[in-house]
């Protein structure tokens, strides 16, 4: 797969994700049934797996969307830029935070400071992929579809200097 000056290779296909996807579903529709939690989704790469995961919560719940900045080309950027997005009256809610993937941690670590002002009754993070030898904030990550090693990756609303994000299978930089 070309994208853009660089060539990608399958690494999780569409099956894998929408199977581990279903089970996250079943996760949280068990721990939040009675909770009617508010989902965070953080966009735009979290679009993909905040629309399919939403498909599986069964329970009374709802979506709101964030976004922030803290990448450029292929490497964090190692700052985040303003959050932009957020309306809605967290104090009390149960919050879930769903993201494409954590790698550093900074956008996160970030999130997680300015909720924790907004006086939540808890929060709990869903993310797609998670890069565990990349982190550099201590984290509590309660829902993960997968963890990855610290490889540059694109599909399934991740993206390659913006472009990728419509692949239904997430790929991998192909090593020459």
């Amino acid at each position: 797969m070309q994208i853009n000056d660089k060539e990608f290779e399958i690494f999780i296909t569409a099956e894998q994700i929408d199977s581990r996807v279903k089970t996250l579903g079943k996760e949280i529709n068990e721990a939040y049934q009675d909770k009617n939690p508010l989902f965070l989704s953080v966009l735009n790469g979290a679009f993909m797996f905040s629309s399919d995961l939403m498909k599986e919560v069964h329970i009374r719940s709802e979506i709101s969307f964030v976004k922030f900045s803290s990448y450029e080309s292929m490497e964090s950027t190692g700052s985040v830029q303003k959050m932009i997005g957020l309306k809605e009256n967290l104090s009390g809610r149960h919050l879930v935070v769903i993201e494409d993937i954590v790698d550093t941690g900074n956008t996160m670590a970030y999130f997680l400071k300015l909720l924790a002002k907004e006086k939540p009754a808890s929060v709990e993070i869903a993310t797609l992929l998670f890069k565990p030898q990349a982190l550099k904030h201590p984290l509590q990550l309660k829902y993960v579809g997968f963890e990855i090693p610290p490889k540059f990756v694109v599909g399934y609303g991740l993206d390659y200097d913006g472009y990728g994000r419509n692949l239904k299978d997430i790929y991998q930089l192909k090593l020459n």
